[in-house]
């Protein structure tokens, strides 16, 4: 009897499957396992990963690892996810035009246009011209209105911004009504004896005359050019309850524009697309070049410097020169992405076009037989480069109960998504494609401006609620969820994610409606997308309708959402869509690591 090994090297996990194999040639499953992989996937890192699989599933079985006979791998091609701006443009604006701002307790409602005056200076206005006062931290809220209280009857105050949370303590002590905006954490940066223009919305509602251009145009006087020059700055304040603009005449608006660039398909034929058509247009040249052999950008581009950093990084882990490493595949997704607008006061960003690229990198020798050779050596057990992901994951799937052939199985991982048809007499047709979760935890960041990648990987892996009370939250889909116990308190009133066993609560003050748009827009963008992509590669003439079955395996079939979007996408070809269950027990994960075994019997090695 043999013990053999399975090793499935995925770009976010590594799964181990253990197997005896008898004198009669049968193969008995004994054991899984999966963990973290470690490092680059294909790159030497991922033995630490590896190993500690291996470890976890002999446990499982009280064996050491001498006793294992021998470890298969798969071929594992990385793939590495960037982003590239259809325009990336640099707004720099000197002599702090601006304030973009967004508090959650602003006051009054309205907008109002006035010379910028600091409290500390109010002594120095003059009767009949229009003010907007300006309070840093130093004054108390009864401070603030009491002065202001003083020179309302002989000043014409028009607004007010402060320093503080305290726009409506302020409100509710002076003698009339104006807009005030709080939480102005520069408000030292503010220029006095400029003129600004400031509004606050009602609550529930946004600002419109400071997100419009024209609407800044009309409260400051600006001409066409200089409207023009402020468009960004409108753009950055579109959805924001307050804002104030300021008008510096001596300040100075300029734009710094990287060119997008050319992206070259180096295939059957060489073609090449400008970024800024898009991300249809972008695929629609790919699949006409046919079979690619590398992918390259324009020089001192957004996208070329984007390819090159990406080839750069691939070499330094493979310790080859950059010639070396080619992309073989993209998948580029429309989106957007928030850029700031360097010299502003507050941290503004507007929203950019943008275009979302996962890109498969193979190099010239790729580093599988190294990781080998590297766990020969540390484990003292006999290791092989045995299959094809897609292959091997094809195998695997044969195991879920119910499937026959002709089968397709859809590999849906965090970094590349792999097709495979298995015909009646045997044959094989495989694809290994760039995009999947990881691709889709990138759009999820980027589009809602997130700080952590984590947020955005929980984001994707969880559906969400909101806490409306103590006693209850309303869910996603619209329905209530009611507790006999009382929620933690620092949950209430915020979007939680609903986690196994326990909420997880997003810091960012974003709406769930948006969250969720954001989230199944990114999957439909990568997941539909390429597994149609994918199955169309494998497909008998390029025809879906050719297909029947399909299985779903790899980490992303067990998300919430995906297999039903797959399902749905599908059935206008009347192709029969679920997730795996491997061995029956398994569910989708674990796939490649069984191919590997099964694969086992026709090769024979060692």
């Amino acid at each position: 009897m043999k013990l053999i090994a399975g090793v499935d090297i995925g770009n976010s996990t590594t799964e181990v499957c253990i197997g005896s194999v008898g004198e009669d040639g049968k193969i008995t499953f004994l054991s899984s396992a999966s963990r973290m992989t470690t490092g680059t996937k294909g790159t030497l890192p991922n033995v630490l990963g590896i190993k500690a699989a291996l470890l976890d599933a002999m446990d499982e079985i009280h064996q050491p690892m001498s006793a294992l006979d021998l470890v298969r791998l798969n071929e594992a091609a990385p793939v590495i996810g960037d982003t590239a701006m259809e325009t990336i443009t640099e707004t720099i604006i000197t002599e702090s035009s601006m304030i973009g701002h967004n508090p959650s307790t602003p006051a009054g409602a309205g907008e109002a246009v006035g010379e910028l005056l600091f409290l500390e200076n109010i002594w120095k206005g003059k009767p009949g011209v229009p003010y907007i006062v300006i309070a840093a931290n130093k004054f108390s809220y009864e401070e603030v209105a009491a002065r202001l209280n003083q020179h309302i009857p002989e000043l014409d105050i028009r607004g007010l911004i402060l320093q503080a949370d305290e726009a409506v303590l302020v409100e509710n002590r002076l003698n009339k009504e104006m807009p005030i905006i709080d939480e102005v954490r520069h408000i030292s940066r503010v220029p006095e004896g400029k003129r600004a223009a400031i509004e606050v919305a009602l609550p529930g509602s946004s600002i419109r005359m400071l997100s419009n251009p024209y609407g800044i145009a009309t409260l400051l006087e600006l001409d066409a050019e200089e409207t023009r020059m402020v468009t960004p700055i409108a753009k950055s304040l579109i959805g924001k309850r307050s804002a104030v603009v300021i008008r510096t005449p001596n300040g100075n608006v300029r734009e710094n524009i990287l060119p997008a660039g050319h992206i070259t398909f180096h295939g059957q034929r060489d073609l090449n697309v400008n970024i800024d058509a898009g991300a249809d247009e972008i695929m629609e040249t790919l699949a006409a070049a046919g079979e690619v052999r590398d992918i390259d950008g324009e020089e001192n581009t957004n996208v070329g410097n984007m390819l090159t950093r990406i080839k750069t990084s691939m070499a330094d882990v493979a310790k080859e020169h950059n010639s070396e490493i080619r992309i073989t595949d993209i998948l580029a997704v429309d989106t957007l992405a928030p850029v700031e607008i360097s010299g502003s006061l507050a941290g503004e960003t507007c929203m950019e076009k943008a275009v979302g690229i996962a890109a498969m990198v193979k190099t010239q020798h790729l580093p599988m037989q190294k990781i080998a050779e590297r766990l020969k050596a540390e484990l003292q057990v006999d290791a092989a480069v045995a299959g094809v992901e897609a292959v091997m994951a094809s195998l695997g799937a044969m195991t879920t109960p119910g499937t026959k052939l002709p089968l397709a199985i859809l590999d849906m991982g965090g970094g590349s998504t792999d097709a495979a048809l298995l015909d009646e007499t045997g044959g094989v047709r495989t694809t290994h494609q760039a995009g999947a979760g990881e691709l889709v935890s990138m759009l999820i960041q980027t589009e809602l401006g997130l700080g952590s990648r984590t947020t955005a990987e929980q984001i994707k892996k969880y559906p969400m609620g909101k806490v409306e009370s103590l006693f209850h939250m309303r869910l996603e889909n619209g329905s209530m969820q009611f507790f006999q116990e009382s929620i933690d308190p620092r949950y209430y009133g915020h979007v939680v994610l609903l986690a196994p066993g326990k909420m997880i609560k997003i810091e960012e003050d974003i709406p769930m409606e948006r969250i969720m748009d954001v989230r199944r827009d990114a999957k439909k963008k990568v997941f539909v997308r390429n597994a149609v992509r994918a199955l169309r590669a494998v497909a008998p003439g390029g025809n879906l309708r050719n297909i029947s079955n399909v299985v779903l395996v790899g980490g992303s079939a067990e998300d919430f959402e995906i297999p039903e979007m797959l399902m749905e996408a599908l059935s206008e070809y009347r192709i029969v869509c679920g997730r795996g269950n491997i061995r029956g027990v398994e569910g989708p994960r674990n796939a490649v690591a069984t191919g590997l075994l099964l694969s086992y019997l026709g090769s024979r090695e060692g």
